[in-house]
Order: C-alpha cells, then structure tokens, then sequence
C-alpha cells in the first residue's frame, strides 16, 4: 500500500497543495491497482477539517490517522468521515505518544479502527527520551502495540528506519518486529520496500522446517503423546501452533 502524507512530509504553508495532490493522485494510483491510504494530520490540528473534505475520497483503502490518543478523538475522526460521505473508510491509527501507547488496547479496537501502526520517533520526542539505532528505549512500547494489536484483533505495523540506506538494520528490524507479531513495516523510501516484503515472509528453511515439526507432532498427538523431542527441541502444542502459522503465512 502507499501513503500520500499530508502530515509531517507537508509543510504548514503548503496544507492546501498537498490535499490537492493527495485528491488528484489517488485515484489515478487506485486505477493502476495500487491500495492507496492518505495520512491526514492529527484530528486535535487546525488542518485535520480539511484534510478530511478535500484530501479523502472513495479512492482510498483506509485513512491514517497519526498520534492517536483518546476514545473521544477516534469518535471525533468517524463523526467527521461520516459526515464526508466516507462512513465505510476504515482507520489506520497512528499510535506515537506516550498516551496513545498506554492506551493502545482499547485504542485499537474501536470499530472505526483496521490497523494500527508504532510511531517510535514521534514517541521519543513525546517522552523526552533518545533514539538510538538499539531500540532499547522503544522495546517495552513496540511490545505494547504488538501486543495491543493482538488483543484488538487487527495488524499492526512496525516503527519506520530513517536511516534508509541502512537496509541490513531496515532487515534486522522487520525481523524482530515479525518476531514481536507485527504483520507489516511501514518504508519511507522505495529502497526499503522489498526487503519489507521478504521480510515478513517465512523462508523455505522456515516452512520447511515448520512442515516437518508439525508432521511428526500430529503422528505423537495420534497416538496420545502430548509433546515431543524435535531436533533437540521439546515440541508441544504451541509450538505446533506457531509451526501452523508459518505455513498459513507461506501459503
């Protein structure tokens, strides 16, 4: 999917060009098969009115809605998608300060809201921390939305790399967000997009691997055993479940 950015990558004094281009170039990259999402600035901002009269329309696959903080706020988006004739338009919540992360659960399963994304550099300048390429300082947070997401039922994406001509850590972090149960990443630049998609993608090592742990742990369970060894590995039913899961994802 792409994002035409009305918030941050728009600067104050050009709010009305971008709207325009976000209009104009919907539609044409929805005709080409492209889903298409806009982020609109922040539903607390003087801009966010607009941006949902003339930015959105029916082009759209969902909205992004950035420093999602309150139940009040979220109701506030759907009155006003509502009232834009977009009352089927589903919200991707930006979830980057330290109250929306707290809140996160209950954030993300409002009705409006599809998915949901960690915005670790808006959180750290939320928090007063500093952003280091470790992520030390966003574990707990990054495992909150990851885990948020679960509870609510929809998928989360994974914080950006700025440092996008760095795609060995960009491929490190689609890693860890994978393991964290993140379904996606977010790119800030094309160079990133690839290694994004491989890299929520289990391997053929993985699936086959996966395969072979859940053909000899369905043979025990058959015959009463409960868990097994599997190459050095004791093998029960969560494991087997995650085992499942890879090959869903493979296939």
């Amino acid at each position: 999917a792409v994002v035409i950015d009305c918030e941050d990558a728009t600067p104050a004094n050009a709010k009305g060009e971008g709207r325009a281009n976000a209009a104009r170039l919907a539609p044409v990259l929805a005709a080409a098969g492209v889903a298409v999402t806009v982020r609109v600035n922040a539903e607390p901002t003087e801009w966010f009115a607009d941006d949902v009269r003339e930015a959105l329309s029916d082009a759209l696959v969902a909205v992004v809605v950035p420093k999602v903080e309150s139940l009040d706020g979220l109701d506030a988006v759907d009155r006003a998608l509502t009232e834009a004739g977009l009352a089927d338009l589903g919200v991707i919540a930006g979830l980057e300060t330290a109250l929306g992360v707290a809140d996160s659960r209950q954030l993300l399963a409002h009705p409006r809201v599809v998915a949901g994304y960690f915005g670790a550099e808006d959180f750290i300048a939320d928090i007063g921390g500093v952003r280091t390429a470790s992520n030390d300082e966003v574990a707990t947070a990054r495992s909150l939305v990851a885990l948020a997401g679960r509870l609510a039922g929809v998928p989360v994406l994974d914080q950006v790399v700025t440092d996008f001509g760095d795609l060995d850590r960009f491929s490190a972090e689609c890693a860890s967000a994978r393991a964290l149960g993140y379904s996606g990443k977010l790119c800030i630049h094309p160079g990133q997009v690839a290694v994004a998609n491989a890299g929520f993608v289990p391997s053929e090592a993985e699936v086959d691997r996966a395969r072979a742990l859940l053909e000899a742990y369905e043979e025990a369970s058959a015959r009463g055993v409960a868990a097994i060894a599997f190459e050095g590995q004791m093998v029960d039913e969560p494991l087997a479940a995650q085992a499942r899961r890879i090959i869903a994802l493979a296939e």
